[in-house]
């Protein structure tokens, strides 16, 4: 008998003697019973815990926000299926926006030379204060909310639910997930807290009604 048979011949053992799975108790909270309004003020209040900038604003107002938060930004990119109409109303946008895609990905040095980024979201989760992003043509390329230092994030109300097993059940397990909850932030042994360090230092977040 040689060596693999023998390993081969014990995992099969091994797994022909497994005890019966038992039965997962699932007693948890599956929803909440928050309304709209309920869970945007919750979003906020986490989010502002966070160290997060949160304005609310109606869907014909957004591009009007972002503008504001791109005052005094060289470059910005933004992924090729966001909202056109976020910036219909942003000045200098051929020398200052950045387009990327699936098709045509900027570089990380082009990346590293952009100021802000600006992205829709998938869902929000009001209580623990977290923005999911799973790399919807309205949100991009992983990579592009993680290098630019500055991030603008647009959530829409009606994807803000209140706990997590709410939001698992909108989003598909095989994307790319990547969950924010306020500027990227560590500490260290003496419990400084450093901010940038993961991804962007600053995070706007446009609720857009």
């Amino acid at each position: 008998m040689s060596a693999r048979t023998e390993i081969l011949d014990r995992i099969h053992g091994a797994l022909s003697d497994r005890p019966e799975v038992p039965t997962v108790p699932r007693g948890y909270r599956a929803e909440s019973e928050l309304d709209e309004a309920e869970l945007i003020r919750l979003l906020i209040d986490r989010l502002v815990d966070y160290k997060a900038q949160v304005s609310v604003a109606d869907h014909q107002d957004v591009s009007t926000r972002i503008n504001e938060l791109l005052a005094g930004t060289s470059s910005y990119v933004v992924p090729s299926g966001l909202d056109p109409d976020w910036l219909t109303t942003a000045e200098g946008d051929d020398r200052r926006r950045r387009m990327d895609s699936i098709d045509a990905p900027l570089g990380i040095s082009e990346l590293d030379d952009i100021d802000t980024v600006i992205t829709g979201s998938a869902v929000s989760v009001a209580e623990t204060g977290t923005i999911i992003l799973d790399g919807s043509p309205n949100q991009g390329r992983r990579v592009i909310s993680l290098v630019p230092d500055h991030h603008i994030c647009v959530v829409r109300a009606g994807d803000i639910v209140g706990i997590l097993p709410e939001a698992l059940r909108r989003l598909d397990g095989t994307r790319p997930i990547t969950m924010i909850s306020g500027p990227s932030a560590t500490s260290d042994i003496e419990l400084e807290r450093v901010e940038g360090v993961h991804g962007p230092r600053r995070l706007d977040v446009i609720i857009a009604r």
